[in-house]
């Protein structure tokens, strides 16, 4: 089981935010996906930025985060808001 700290973009400090939130494999960062991730983390007690999402979504994908960041921003930003309503 290869953990979170194999995934690219995951410095320290996300892998810190994500380990608080229960979430120490790639294969359960995987199951989850990025915004249910994310919000796992801020339901956990950190305080994430946007950064994060970015990095968690670029770390399942392959992408830079900063790619991440230009070209998926809007699409993350509908599922995040989409994701905390519904649950």
């Amino acid at each position: 089981m290869a953990a979170v700290s194999d995934l690219p973009n995951l410095g320290p400090k996300s892998q810190e935010m994500l380990e608080r939130a229960g979430l120490v494999s790639a294969d359960q960062l995987r199951a989850l996906g990025s915004v249910a991730a994310f919000v796992r983390v801020k339901r956990a007690g950190g305080k994430p930025s946007l950064n994060l999402l970015w990095a968690l979504e670029g770390a399942l994908s392959g992408l830079a985060w900063q790619v991440v960041a230009r070209e998926h921003r809007t699409s993350l930003l509908l599922a995040l808001e989409t994701y905390e309503r519904e649950v």
